[in-house]
C-alpha cells in the first residue's frame, strides 16, 4: 500500500488524511495516509525515516515549511519563489524532491470556488511566515493594487520583503503600525493564532467602506477568532477548506499524477466537519 503522511506541529486538526482518502477513492487507490506530530527538533531525521521506510510523499505543514525548504536542495521553481516547502517526493533516482501548492491552492479557491475579485483591491496580509511566502506570489497575480504585510515582528516582515524584491507595490508594516496603511478591501489571516483559537486583534479602522472581505488560511470545526471578527463588521468570510483541498489536489498530483476533482471534497468537508 503507497504510503503518506502530513508532519506539523500542532497536527490534530488536519483534514488531510480525509482529503486524500477522498482523492484516493477516485480512481480506486489504496493509500495509507497518516498525520504525524513531529518534534521540533526532529524534523529531518524524521522526514529521512519516513522515505527510507519506503513512504511516497509527504505534506508538511507548520511550523516546518521553511525548515524543508532549507534542508532540500531539489526544489521546484515554485518552492524556491516561495522560500517553502510544503509537498515532498522521492523521484526515480531516489532524490528528495520540495514543491510549494500553496499559493495554487489558495489562487484556485479564491477564483474558481469563491469567485472574488481581487483586481484593484488592497490586501493586507497578517503573518510573515512560510504561509505567506507560499501563497504571496499567486495572490501578486490576481492584480490587486496593493498588498501590504503586517507582523508582530517587523524584521520577519523585512527578510521576507527582502525575498520578494522583485514584486512592486508590496509593502510590510509591524502589526502595531497597520492602521496607518488602511483601509482594505481584504484582510487574509496567514498566522498560527486560530489553530489555538486566538484572536488576532485588529482596528476597525483598516475596514475599507466598499466591499470587505476577511479569509483565514486556517480552518475549523467553528468559527475562527478572526473569521468571528470580520463577520460581525458586515465581511464576506472564508476559511481555508477550499485553499487546503485545492494545494491537496496538487500534492497528489505530483505524486501519483492524477488530477482529482475538488467540489465534491469541499462539500462534503463543509457538510460533515
Amino acid at each position: 500500500m503507497k504510503r503518506f503522511a502530513v508532519f506539523g506541529n500542532p497536527i490534530k486538526h488536519s483534514y488531510s488524511p480525509i482529503i486524500h482518502s477522498l482523492f484516493a477513492e477516485q480512481f480506486g487507490f489504496e493509500i495509507c495516509y497518516e498525520k504525524c506530530l513531529i518534534n521540533k527538533h526532529e524534523f529531518v531525521a524524521e522526514v529521512e525515516k519516513f522515505f527510507d521506510d519506503g513512504g511516497m510523499g509527504l505534506n508538511i505543514t507548520v511550523p516546518f515549511k521553511q525548515e524543508a525548504y532549507r534542508f532540500l536542495s531539489n526544489l521546484s521553481e515554485r518552492s524556491i519563489e516561495a522560500g517553502s516547502v510544503n509537498t515532498i517526493k522521492k523521484d526515480y533516482n531516489g532524490n528528495l524532491c520540495g514543491d510549494n501548492t500553496d499559493g495554487l491552492g489558495l489562487k484556485v479557491d479564491l477564483v474558481k470556488n469563491l469567485k472574488w475579485n481581487i483586481s484593484n483591491k488592497r490586501v493586507l496580509i497578517i503573518g510573515a511566515g512560510g504561509a505567506t511566502r507560499g501563497i504571496l506570489r499567486s495572490l501578486f497575480s490576481l492584480n490587486p493594487s496593493q498588498i501590504v504585510i503586517a507582523n508582530r515582528t517587523p524584521g520577519k516582515v523585512l527578510s521576507l520583503l527582502s525575498h520578494f524584491k522583485s514584486l512592486h507595490n508590496v509593502s510590510g508594516c509591524s502589526l502595531d503600525n497597520v492602521n496607518k496603511e488602511a483601509p482594505f478591501d481584504i484582510i487574509i489571516n496567514a498566522t498560527s493564532a486560530s489553530l489555538n483559537n486566538e484572536a488576532v486583534f485588529l482596528s476597525d479602522q483598516i475596514i475599507s467602506e466598499d466591499e470587505f472581505f476577511c479569509y483565514d488560511l486556517a480552518y475549523s470545526d467553528s468559527l475562527t477568532p478572526f473569521l468571528d471578527w470580520g463577520l460581525k463588521r458586515g465581511a464576506e468570510i472564508s476559511d481555508g477548506i477550499g485553499m487546503l483541498v485545492e494545494q491537496a489536489a496538487e500534492s497528489f498530483s505530483i505524486w501519483l499524477d492524477k488530477a482529482p476533482q475538488t467540489e465534491s471534497v469541499i462539500k462534503y468537508l463543509k457538510n460533515n466537519y
